[in-house]
């Protein structure tokens, strides 16, 4: 749906975290678009002719990193349902603020903040919501504390000088994608994936080639889009139920028969959550926790978002249906 007067001339962009899926993703579509596109992220990724290691708690290679660029589009953080708070206040907080002030003082002049959903979900259902305002005291988790905290400082640096976004993505999967899509067909492949109150819920999710394309239009659309906060989703919200059935069938997985009310999930992740911290503390566990309360809710909990204010800003719509996707996951499988 981009306009003419939309459209961006070729820039230098920085891109961090683009050794996730979603951030590799957003760095590949820029170059598609004809932009000079520079990486930054811990670890050395493929592909990238323009790249920066290092780590966003040290300013000297943030400042590297920020070097001749014209924007950043920022993804990096630290994303799991575990850990101890002050590993996220590095990375989420500290680290966002050293970006913001390095990108100021090298005089870039647009910085989209990739979010999420949950800086505004404070547990209750959510049907049909808009965006709302992150809030590090209510929201779930140390990782969504600390992106809203990231959140309300990168938008309280926005002005007309440094234009600023905050564009937050829920739930994003697709073919390769090893938070979601790899964790459901392991665990339902080993019988250990139960449903909350049946998959009730109703959710929304986003494709992740939808997710890339919604993120890059905050950058281009960054006259109407500053200052604000923008959910991005598939727009199509299904059961919970449905959507993990359709991920297992793809992958040649069994869905999930096994039922467990949420409230008694919720009580379990609460528990189980404290030992997996102490149990990783001492070395014993290296992996994500089968359960933790925020996860319990996001599974038996609707989250669903309006997303008209969202495709009016960044004059953009999904262009892949869940059912689209899928089927490029079942293709992916079967070839993998």
């Amino acid at each position: 749906m981009s306009t003419t007067e939309d459209s961006l001339t070729a820039r230098r962009v920085l891109v961090t975290g683009a050794s996730g899926m979603l951030g590799g993703a957003v760095a590949q579509l820029l170059r598609d678009k004809g932009h000079h596109v520079r990486t930054f992220q811990r670890r050395a990724s493929t592909g990238a002719s323009d790249e920066v290691q290092g780590s966003l708690t040290n300013q000297e290679a943030v400042a590297r990193a920020v070097e001749s660029m014209d924007a950043v589009i920022h993804l990096a953080a630290k994303v799991s349902f575990t850990g101890h708070w002050q590993e996220f206040v590095d990375t989420n907080i500290t680290g966002t603020n050293n970006l913001l002030t390095a990108a100021r003082s090298a005089g870039i002049r647009d910085f989209v903040f990739v979010s999420s959903p949950s800086v505004a979900h404070f547990g209750d259902a959510l049907a049909g919501a808009e965006a709302g305002t992150a809030n590090p005291q209510l929201a779930h988790g140390h990782y969504a504390r600390s992106k809203a905290a990231a959140e309300l400082d990168a938008l309280a640096a926005d002005s007309e000088d440094f234009r600023v976004t905050a564009i937050r993505p829920h739930v994003v999967w697709g073919p390769g994608d090893t938070q979601l899509v790899e964790r459901v067909i392991q665990r339902a492949k080993a019988g250990r994936l139960p449903l909350l109150d049946h998959g009730a819920a109703l959710i929304d999710t986003t494709y992740i080639d939808n997710a890339a394309s919604a993120i890059v239009r905050g950058l281009e659309r960054m006259d109407h889009a500053h200052g604000r906060a923008l959910v991005v989703t598939n727009g199509e919200p299904r059961p919970v139920g449905e959507l993990i059935a359709g991920i297992c069938q793809a992958g040649g997985a069994p869905a999930p028969k096994l039922n467990v009310p949420g409230w008694l999930a919720r009580g379990a992740g609460s528990v189980i959550e404290k030992v997996w911290l102490a149990a990783g503390s001492k070395g014993l566990v290296h992996d994500e926790p089968p359960m933790t309360r925020f996860l319990a809710e996001q599974l038996s909990t609707a989250h669903w978002f309006d997303q008209r204010e969202t495709h009016k800003v960044l004059d953009w719509k999904p262009v892949v249906s869940i059912d689209e996707g899928i089927a490029k996951l079942r293709a992916h499988y079967s070839t993998s």
